[in-house]
């Protein structure tokens, strides 16, 4: 049984995950700033969670995202493996930095980035690997999530809209397209941004060149409105030179349809009680199953935010 201690709260923190878990128990907690779950015993910092001798992976939703690099390499040097909250790091010196702490412990490291791994988008993927749609020439995404007031004006709480809205995104044309990203450039926006001179980013829009001379558009904002009804306003929309796959409305809808053949309706492939990627990351752990995927494919996309947020801060377009 794999004993399991939670740093922060500050994100989608896993105590829910492991109720009733028959692998993987929670130990401790530490950095909460809700109260604590049921049975977990309370730390009252991260180096005293690190002691406990019973703990051996740490899942990290840090209070500053900004500093969430440095305590998963505390983690890791303290002999933990690390699941990390999205963004793991906020450059990518950092994320090398934590790579090769895991290398030197030779503990495993990942990011929570199971967002290819649930359906619809697991079955698109599958579609898509297939060759069902022939070549991927371009995808099109659309993450959109509410505004509140709680979403920080700093970027350095959370990483700011792309790094944590943004990410998923490229995910979905890196980890379901299945085409890594070769080129990216953003631009972003605090239009609409209710602080007065708040730093929260409204909305970007994010380009990409494919390793395949593909393409991708993505826009990412916090301008969903409670009225549609679902927390993302999410689309995705595969074009292959056989046919295309989409995901519309949060995955309510989807529609596969190859060459003349209206094929509907994707049908998902994952089973009821598929292993979540939090569970392949703990088989992962004991030593009883692989990752779906490499560490450097799963944070290939994050490389890809940390540069596009890089050319949204830095690049001089030209005026129309």
């Amino acid at each position: 049984m794999l004993g399991v201690g939670l740093y922060g709260d500050n994100g989608h923190q896993i105590q829910n995950l492991l109720k009733g878990h028959g692998k993987a128990r929670l130990v401790a907690v530490a950095g909460f700033s809700s109260a604590p779950p049921e049975g977990a015993r309370l730390c009252a910092s991260l180096d005293e969670m690190l002691g406990d001798g019973e703990i051996g992976l740490v899942s990290l939703c840090s209070p500053v995202r900004a500093e969430q690099a440095a305590h998963a390499i505390a983690c890791l040097e303290a002999g933990k493996h690390v699941y990390a909250e999205k963004p793991c790091a906020m450059s990518e010196g950092d994320l090398d930095a934590v790579l090769a702490a895991a290398s030197r412990a030779g503990l495993i490291f990942r990011e929570m980035a199971g967002t290819a791994f649930e359906e619809p988008y697991l079955s698109m993927r599958e579609i898509v690997a297939s060759g069902r749609i022939g070549d991927v020439v371009q995808v099109l995404v659309q993450k959109s999530y509410p505004y509140h007031s709680g979403r920080p004006q700093d970027e350095a709480a959370d990483g700011g809209l792309l790094l944590q809205v943004g990410i998923h995104a490229l995910r979905l044309v890196e980890h379901v397209a299945g085409r890594k990203i070769a080129e990216i450039s953003a631009f972003e926006t605090s239009l609409g941004n209710p602080a007065p001179g708040g730093g929260l980013r409204m909305a970007a829009n994010i380009s990409a060149r494919l390793d395949n001379g593909g393409l991708a558009s993505i826009i990412a904002n916090y301008l969903n409105q409670r009225g549609h009804g679902e927390w993302g306003n999410d689309h995705l929309r595969v074009f292959g030179t056989k046919g295309f796959a989409e995901s519309a409305d949060g995955g309510r809808r989807t529609r596969l349809v190859v060459g003349d053949a209206d094929c509907g309706e994707i049908r998902a492939r994952q089973g009821q009680g598929a292993p979540s990627y939090f569970d392949m990351l703990v088989d992962a752990i004991l030593g009883r199953g692989e990752m779906p995927i490499s560490s450097e494919d799963e944070l290939s996309p994050l490389r890809a935010a940390l540069r596009a947020k890089l050319a949204a801060a830095t690049s001089a377009p030209a005026p129309a």
